[in-house]
């Protein structure tokens, strides 16, 4: 799991979950992901994310993004309109993209 886990976010928010399964052990994607994160985090209205892969190939990535226009302005990056069209042409066997927004939400930590 990343250690990028969000918390204290207030909703209303949207969500974008990205849930996909590589191809083996595509070359220059964690180059690429690297690159997504540091563009993903540019766009005003972005929260964060969590993400987590299995030894498999199977990945989940939650983006969380102020609103829709947050998730919008992601969704036009040339960077990351790029990085999808390599990704289908290489690295992913399938992937789904799933946008939604959170209306409410809890959380536990152990202390």
């Amino acid at each position: 799991m990343s250690d990028h886990l969000v918390a204290g976010i207030e909703p209303p928010y949207c969500t974008v979950v990205f849930t996909s399964r590589l191809r083996g052990e595509p070359g220059g994607y964690a180059e690429t992901a690297a690159r997504m994160e540091e563009l993903v985090r540019q766009v005003p209205g972005f929260l964060g994310y969590e993400s987590a892969r299995t030894p498999g190939g199977l990945g989940i990535t939650v983006g969380y993004f102020r609103d829709e226009e947050a998730v919008a302005a992601w969704r036009r990056n040339l960077e990351h309109q790029d990085a999808q069209r390599r990704g289908r042409a290489e690295w992913y066997e399938e992937y789904s993209v799933r946008v939604g927004r959170v209306e409410r939400s809890y959380s536990f930590v152990r202390e």
